[in-house]
């Protein structure tokens, strides 16, 4: 009985500590969200009608999503895994939610890593298609069902003023 009290109360005590350490050291700017949380909000430039600042941008262009995923060394899953869900599940689920996906790739170089290019009309598009897409009861089950532990960037892109892609 006093172990389980005992056991308890530290569970207790490391889940307020987790709590303290995270609010007094949150994420880089550029530093994505976790895999299950929601995407980032989008600067409001990412897409047609960039401000002023902006140079060499063409003025319609769609709003461009670079995501890049590593697997993490101590999982849970694995590449292989997460090429999986992409393939069995995520992929799908992107195009029933109006994604526009460019392409998928597997860098040569790095085996731990998935990259891949996404297309929007525009910021307000790609935060609401994302949203639909994690609230989606099908995703939430391919996600537990096919957990991997990942650390998530993304960059979000304007195309210039000369790119055959806009």
């Amino acid at each position: 009985m006093r172990h389980r009290l005992f056991t308890t109360a530290l569970a207790g005590l490391v889940t307020v500590a987790v709590a303290v350490v995270a609010a007094q050291n949150p994420p880089a700017a550029k530093q994505a969200p976790a895999a299950k949380a929601a995407p980032a909000p989008t600067p409001s430039s990412c897409g047609p009608n960039p401000p002023a600042t902006i140079k060499n941008v063409v003025k319609d262009s769609r709003c461009f999503e670079l995501r890049t995923y590593v697997v993490r060394p101590q999982g849970p899953g694995d590449l292989n895994l997460l090429h999986a869900r992409f393939r069995e599940a995520t992929d799908r689920l992107f195009k029933k939610h109006g994604f526009s996906i460019v392409g998928y790739w597997q860098p040569v170089s790095k085996p731990d890593t998935l990259i891949y290019l996404l297309a929007f009309k525009d910021a307000a598009t790609r935060d609401a298609d994302w949203a639909a897409f994690q609230a989606d009861p099908e995703w939430i089950k391919a996600r537990t069902d096919m957990n991997v532990g990942l650390d998530v960037t993304n960059e979000f892109m304007i195309a210039t003023d000369y790119s055959p892609m806009k």
